[in-house]
Protein backbone atom coordinates (compact mmCIF):
# COMPACT_ATOMS: atom_id res chain seq x y z
CA UNK A 1 0.00 0.00 0.00
CA UNK A 2 1.31 3.61 -1.04
CA UNK A 3 1.91 5.99 2.01
CA UNK A 4 -0.65 8.38 1.31
CA UNK A 5 -4.29 5.98 0.56
CA UNK A 6 -5.94 5.82 -2.89
CA UNK A 7 -9.61 7.45 -3.43
CA UNK A 8 -11.61 7.05 -6.42
CA UNK A 9 -13.82 10.18 -6.81
CA UNK A 10 -16.69 9.40 -9.34
CA UNK A 11 -17.89 12.73 -11.03
CA UNK A 12 -21.30 13.86 -10.75
CA UNK A 13 -23.94 15.32 -12.25
CA UNK A 14 -22.66 16.60 -15.71
CA UNK A 15 -24.96 19.54 -15.91
CA UNK A 16 -24.31 20.86 -12.39
CA UNK A 17 -21.29 22.23 -10.57
CA UNK A 18 -19.67 18.68 -10.15
CA UNK A 19 -17.43 18.64 -13.12
CA UNK A 20 -15.73 22.25 -12.02
CA UNK A 21 -15.57 20.85 -8.06
CA UNK A 22 -14.16 17.83 -9.42
CA UNK A 23 -11.15 19.64 -11.10
CA UNK A 24 -10.77 22.23 -8.67
CA UNK A 25 -10.24 19.40 -6.03
CA UNK A 26 -7.64 18.10 -7.68
CA UNK A 27 -5.68 21.22 -8.34
CA UNK A 28 -5.58 21.82 -4.41
CA UNK A 29 -2.28 21.30 -2.56
CA UNK A 30 -3.61 20.11 0.80
CA UNK A 31 -5.72 17.45 -0.66
CA UNK A 32 -2.95 15.86 -3.06
CA UNK A 33 -0.08 16.23 0.11
CA UNK A 34 -3.45 14.13 2.28
CA UNK A 35 -4.10 11.40 -0.58
CA UNK A 36 -3.57 10.06 -4.31
CA UNK A 37 -6.80 11.21 -6.02
CA UNK A 38 -8.15 8.26 -9.03
CA UNK A 39 -10.93 10.97 -11.08
CA UNK A 40 -13.72 8.10 -12.72
CA UNK A 41 -15.09 9.92 -15.80
CA UNK A 42 -14.77 11.42 -19.23
CA UNK A 43 -11.66 13.41 -19.94
CA UNK A 44 -13.67 16.14 -22.02
CA UNK A 45 -15.91 16.79 -19.15
CA UNK A 46 -13.71 17.14 -16.97
CA UNK A 47 -11.29 19.98 -19.34
CA UNK A 48 -14.40 21.75 -19.68
CA UNK A 49 -15.02 21.55 -15.71
CA UNK A 50 -11.49 22.94 -15.01
CA UNK A 51 -12.14 25.77 -17.76
CA UNK A 52 -14.82 27.01 -16.39
CA UNK A 53 -13.14 26.62 -13.03
CA UNK A 54 -9.88 28.76 -13.92
CA UNK A 55 -7.44 25.43 -12.97
CA UNK A 56 -5.19 23.44 -14.76
CA UNK A 57 -4.70 20.07 -12.64
CA UNK A 58 -1.87 17.52 -13.77
CA UNK A 59 -3.53 14.21 -14.40
CA UNK A 60 -1.43 11.00 -15.32
CA UNK A 61 -3.86 8.82 -17.40
CA UNK A 62 -4.57 5.12 -16.54
CA UNK A 63 -6.43 1.98 -17.84
CA UNK A 64 -9.34 0.72 -16.31
CA UNK A 65 -7.49 -2.38 -15.52
CA UNK A 66 -3.89 -0.22 -14.27
CA UNK A 67 -2.53 -1.63 -11.72
CA UNK A 68 -3.80 1.97 -9.79
CA UNK A 69 -0.91 1.93 -6.92
CA UNK A 70 2.10 1.22 -9.18
CA UNK A 71 0.86 3.72 -11.27
CA UNK A 72 2.80 6.88 -11.48
CA UNK A 73 1.56 10.31 -11.08
CA UNK A 74 0.24 12.42 -7.95
CA UNK A 75 -3.37 12.27 -9.03
CA UNK A 76 -4.56 9.72 -11.91
CA UNK A 77 -7.37 9.64 -14.26
CA UNK A 78 -9.06 6.35 -15.80
CA UNK A 79 -11.27 8.32 -18.77
CA UNK A 80 -14.52 5.68 -19.49
CA UNK A 81 -14.66 7.81 -22.50
CA UNK A 82 -18.72 8.07 -22.22
CA UNK A 83 -20.30 11.71 -22.52
CA UNK A 84 -19.49 14.41 -25.10
CA UNK A 85 -19.59 17.28 -23.60
CA UNK A 86 -22.19 18.88 -26.43
CA UNK A 87 -24.78 16.13 -25.24
CA UNK A 88 -24.72 18.11 -21.82
CA UNK A 89 -27.81 20.05 -20.94
CA UNK A 90 -26.49 22.46 -18.82
CA UNK A 91 -28.76 22.84 -15.59
CA UNK A 92 -30.91 20.24 -16.63
CA UNK A 93 -31.94 16.94 -15.07
CA UNK A 94 -31.14 14.36 -17.83
CA UNK A 95 -31.19 10.34 -18.88
CA UNK A 96 -27.28 10.80 -19.99
CA UNK A 97 -26.19 12.89 -17.17
CA UNK A 98 -27.83 10.44 -14.36
CA UNK A 99 -25.85 7.46 -16.64
CA UNK A 100 -22.67 9.56 -16.84
CA UNK A 101 -23.32 9.57 -12.76
CA UNK A 102 -23.77 6.39 -12.25
CA UNK A 103 -21.65 4.58 -14.43
CA UNK A 104 -18.59 6.60 -13.21
CA UNK A 105 -20.13 5.53 -9.42
CA UNK A 106 -20.57 2.09 -10.21
CA UNK A 107 -16.81 1.84 -10.97
CA UNK A 108 -15.56 3.80 -8.11
CA UNK A 109 -17.23 1.32 -5.93
CA UNK A 110 -15.78 -1.72 -7.73
CA UNK A 111 -12.58 -0.34 -6.90
CA UNK A 112 -13.43 -0.02 -3.47
CA UNK A 113 -14.98 -3.28 -3.52
CA UNK A 114 -11.75 -5.33 -4.85
CA UNK A 115 -9.29 -3.58 -2.60
CA UNK A 116 -7.64 -1.36 -5.58
CA UNK A 117 -8.67 2.14 -3.84
CA UNK A 118 -9.01 3.01 -0.12
CA UNK A 119 -11.96 5.20 0.09
CA UNK A 120 -14.73 6.23 -2.44
CA UNK A 121 -15.82 9.90 -2.82
CA UNK A 122 -18.22 11.71 -5.27
CA UNK A 123 -19.06 15.11 -6.52
CA UNK A 124 -22.62 16.03 -6.66
CA UNK A 125 -25.90 13.39 -7.99
CA UNK A 126 -29.10 14.81 -9.42
CA UNK A 127 -31.10 12.01 -7.82
CA UNK A 128 -34.07 13.07 -10.70
CA UNK A 129 -31.11 12.77 -13.42
CA UNK A 130 -30.55 8.98 -12.01
CA UNK A 131 -33.97 7.76 -11.16
CA UNK A 132 -34.04 8.81 -15.13
CA UNK A 133 -31.54 6.25 -15.91
CA UNK A 134 -32.21 3.75 -13.34
CA UNK A 135 -35.78 3.68 -12.37
CA UNK A 136 -35.31 1.81 -9.19
CA UNK A 137 -32.74 3.95 -7.82
CA UNK A 138 -33.80 4.79 -4.44
CA UNK A 139 -30.32 6.77 -3.05
CA UNK A 140 -26.82 5.84 -2.63
CA UNK A 141 -26.98 3.16 0.22
CA UNK A 142 -28.98 0.95 -1.51
CA UNK A 143 -27.24 1.29 -4.93
CA UNK A 144 -23.59 0.93 -2.95
CA UNK A 145 -24.94 -1.80 -1.55
CA UNK A 146 -26.02 -3.74 -4.67
CA UNK A 147 -23.21 -2.55 -6.23
CA UNK A 148 -20.29 -3.70 -2.96
CA UNK A 149 -22.64 -6.91 -2.12
CA UNK A 150 -23.07 -5.39 1.18
CA UNK A 151 -25.54 -7.82 3.46
CA UNK A 152 -25.27 -5.89 6.66
CA UNK A 153 -26.68 -2.70 8.12
CA UNK A 154 -25.50 0.65 6.42
CA UNK A 155 -26.77 4.44 6.99
CA UNK A 156 -25.93 7.87 5.58
CA UNK A 157 -24.67 10.41 8.49
CA UNK A 158 -23.80 14.38 7.95
CA UNK A 159 -20.74 15.57 9.14
CA UNK A 160 -19.78 19.20 10.14
CA UNK A 161 -16.30 19.78 11.40
CA UNK A 162 -16.69 17.76 14.64
CA UNK A 163 -20.51 17.25 14.61
CA UNK A 164 -22.14 14.41 13.73
CA UNK A 165 -25.43 13.99 12.24
CA UNK A 166 -27.34 10.44 12.64
CA UNK A 167 -30.23 9.06 11.86
CA UNK A 168 -32.70 5.82 12.17
CA UNK A 169 -34.95 6.26 8.87
CA UNK A 170 -33.78 8.20 5.68
CA UNK A 171 -35.68 8.81 2.60
CA UNK A 172 -39.20 7.69 3.20
CA UNK A 173 -42.22 9.67 3.78
CA UNK A 174 -43.17 11.54 6.52
CA UNK A 175 -45.87 9.54 7.31
CA UNK A 176 -44.28 6.43 7.28
CA UNK A 177 -41.48 6.95 10.44
CA UNK A 178 -43.42 6.65 13.03
CA UNK A 179 -44.79 3.09 11.97
CA UNK A 180 -40.85 1.88 11.00
CA UNK A 181 -39.15 2.98 14.46
CA UNK A 182 -38.74 -0.28 16.34
CA UNK A 183 -36.44 -0.98 19.14
CA UNK A 184 -34.31 -3.24 16.88
CA UNK A 185 -34.10 -0.71 14.00
CA UNK A 186 -32.70 2.38 16.35
CA UNK A 187 -30.78 0.38 18.30
CA UNK A 188 -28.92 -0.76 15.13
CA UNK A 189 -28.51 2.49 14.08
CA UNK A 190 -27.08 3.31 17.80
CA UNK A 191 -24.64 0.72 17.71
CA UNK A 192 -23.57 1.62 13.90
CA UNK A 193 -23.19 5.36 14.68
CA UNK A 194 -20.81 4.46 17.69
CA UNK A 195 -18.60 1.88 15.66
CA UNK A 196 -18.60 4.53 12.47
CA UNK A 197 -17.10 7.60 14.85
CA UNK A 198 -15.11 5.13 16.58
CA UNK A 199 -13.47 3.90 12.69
CA UNK A 200 -13.49 8.34 12.58
CA UNK A 201 -11.23 8.83 15.68
CA UNK A 202 -13.40 9.24 18.32
CA UNK A 203 -11.99 7.51 21.41
CA UNK A 204 -15.56 6.65 22.54
CA UNK A 205 -18.06 9.36 20.70
CA UNK A 206 -21.12 11.06 23.16
CA UNK A 207 -24.64 10.53 21.03
CA UNK A 208 -27.40 12.26 22.06
CA UNK A 209 -30.58 10.70 20.86
CA UNK A 210 -34.02 12.73 19.83
CA UNK A 211 -36.96 12.48 20.56
CA UNK A 212 -39.76 11.83 17.54
CA UNK A 213 -42.65 13.68 18.99
CA UNK A 214 -42.82 17.53 20.22
CA UNK A 215 -40.45 17.78 23.95
CA UNK A 216 -39.69 14.07 23.30
CA UNK A 217 -43.56 14.03 23.94
CA UNK A 218 -43.95 15.62 26.94
CA UNK A 219 -43.83 13.03 29.29
CA UNK A 220 -46.67 10.86 27.55
CA UNK A 221 -48.92 13.63 26.13
CA UNK A 222 -47.37 13.80 22.76
CA UNK A 223 -46.99 10.29 22.27
CA UNK A 224 -45.42 7.55 24.13
CA UNK A 225 -42.56 6.91 21.35
CA UNK A 226 -40.06 8.21 23.66
CA UNK A 227 -41.24 5.63 26.91
CA UNK A 228 -41.90 2.72 25.05
CA UNK A 229 -39.30 2.08 22.69
CA UNK A 230 -36.59 5.23 22.38
CA UNK A 231 -35.61 5.29 25.70
CA UNK A 232 -35.10 1.39 26.77
CA UNK A 233 -32.96 1.68 23.66
CA UNK A 234 -30.64 4.23 24.53
CA UNK A 235 -30.25 2.66 28.14
CA UNK A 236 -29.60 -0.33 26.77
CA UNK A 237 -26.72 1.22 24.57
CA UNK A 238 -24.95 2.50 28.15
CA UNK A 239 -25.19 -1.06 29.48
CA UNK A 240 -23.19 -2.23 25.75
CA UNK A 241 -20.92 0.84 26.68
CA UNK A 242 -22.12 3.20 24.12
CA UNK A 243 -22.01 6.73 25.65
CA UNK A 244 -25.79 7.35 24.41
CA UNK A 245 -28.31 10.05 26.26
CA UNK A 246 -31.81 10.70 25.66
CA UNK A 247 -34.23 11.00 24.25
CA UNK A 248 -34.13 15.03 24.26
CA UNK A 249 -36.19 17.28 22.30
CA UNK A 250 -35.21 17.73 18.96
CA UNK A 251 -35.53 21.34 18.84
CA UNK A 252 -32.96 21.82 21.39
CA UNK A 253 -30.76 19.02 21.09
CA UNK A 254 -28.72 20.53 18.58
CA UNK A 255 -27.58 23.14 20.32
CA UNK A 256 -26.28 21.22 22.96
CA UNK A 257 -23.96 19.40 20.63
CA UNK A 258 -23.18 22.76 18.92
CA UNK A 259 -22.14 23.69 22.41
CA UNK A 260 -19.99 21.08 23.01
CA UNK A 261 -22.24 18.73 25.00
CA UNK A 262 -22.24 15.65 22.29
CA UNK A 263 -20.43 15.08 19.56
CA UNK A 264 -23.31 13.12 17.46
CA UNK A 265 -27.41 13.26 17.03
CA UNK A 266 -28.87 10.39 16.33
CA UNK A 267 -32.46 11.84 14.80
CA UNK A 268 -35.26 9.50 13.90
CA UNK A 269 -36.11 11.01 10.83
CA UNK A 270 -34.50 13.04 7.56
CA UNK A 271 -34.99 16.49 8.30
CA UNK A 272 -34.75 16.32 11.76
CA UNK A 273 -31.59 16.40 11.57
CA UNK A 274 -30.83 17.55 8.17
CA UNK A 275 -32.24 21.05 8.74
CA UNK A 276 -30.24 22.03 11.62
CA UNK A 277 -26.80 20.61 10.15
CA UNK A 278 -27.92 22.43 6.76
CA UNK A 279 -28.05 25.83 8.70
CA UNK A 280 -25.27 25.25 10.50
CA UNK A 281 -22.95 24.31 7.57
CA UNK A 282 -24.53 24.32 3.98
CA UNK A 283 -20.84 25.08 2.92
CA UNK A 284 -18.87 23.12 4.75
CA UNK A 285 -21.17 19.47 5.50
CA UNK A 286 -20.10 15.92 4.56
CA UNK A 287 -22.07 13.48 3.85
CA UNK A 288 -20.69 9.75 5.35
CA UNK A 289 -21.81 6.24 4.10
CA UNK A 290 -21.25 4.37 7.25
CA UNK A 291 -21.55 0.49 7.38
CA UNK A 292 -19.59 -0.31 4.43
CA UNK A 293 -15.54 -2.31 4.37
CA UNK A 294 -13.88 1.29 3.36
CA UNK A 295 -15.59 4.88 3.25
CA UNK A 296 -18.04 6.69 1.24
CA UNK A 297 -18.16 10.56 1.15
CA UNK A 298 -19.52 13.06 -0.49
CA UNK A 299 -20.53 16.79 0.17
CA UNK A 300 -23.92 17.11 1.65
CA UNK A 301 -24.98 20.13 -0.99
CA UNK A 302 -26.42 18.95 -4.07
CA UNK A 303 -25.72 19.82 -7.98
CA UNK A 304 -26.51 23.40 -7.66
CA UNK A 305 -27.68 24.21 -11.05
CA UNK A 306 -28.83 27.83 -10.57
CA UNK A 307 -24.92 28.78 -10.23
CA UNK A 308 -23.40 25.94 -12.68
CA UNK A 309 -21.31 27.06 -15.22
CA UNK A 310 -20.13 30.44 -13.50
CA UNK A 311 -17.12 28.85 -12.12
CA UNK A 312 -17.95 30.27 -8.72
CA UNK A 313 -19.00 26.74 -6.55
CA UNK A 314 -17.55 26.49 -3.29
CA UNK A 315 -15.09 23.47 -2.64
CA UNK A 316 -15.46 23.78 1.37
CA UNK A 317 -17.77 20.54 1.33
CA UNK A 318 -16.22 18.63 -1.16
CA UNK A 319 -12.75 19.35 0.18
CA UNK A 320 -13.86 18.23 3.56
CA UNK A 321 -15.62 15.22 2.67
CA UNK A 322 -12.02 14.40 0.70
CA UNK A 323 -10.17 14.66 3.78
CA UNK A 324 -12.58 12.54 5.72
CA UNK A 325 -12.21 10.17 3.84
CA UNK A 326 -8.28 10.39 3.34
CA UNK A 327 -8.55 10.43 7.20
CA UNK A 328 -10.71 7.25 7.56
CA UNK A 329 -8.69 5.71 5.60
CA UNK A 330 -5.43 6.39 7.11
CA UNK A 331 -6.52 5.24 10.29
CA UNK A 332 -8.08 1.58 8.50
CA UNK A 333 -4.57 1.17 7.49
CA UNK A 334 -2.91 1.51 9.74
Amino acid sequence: MTAKPLIALAMGDPAGISPELTAKLVAQDDIRAGCRLVVIGDRRIFEEGARIAGVKPALKMVEQGADLRAAEGEALFVDLGHLNPKEVEPKTATLAGGKFALTNYKHALELGRDGRVEAVCFTPFNKQAMRLARAEYDDEIAFSAEVVGLKTAASEFNVLDRLWNARVTSHIPLRDVAAKLSSERIHRALQLTDACMRNAGFARPRIAVAGLNPHAGDGGNFGREEIDIIAPVVAAGQREGIAAEGPFPADTVFLRAKGGAFDAVLTMYHDQGQIAMKLMGFDRGVTLLGGFPFPICTPAHGTAYDIAGQGVASIGASRAALLLAAGMAARRAA
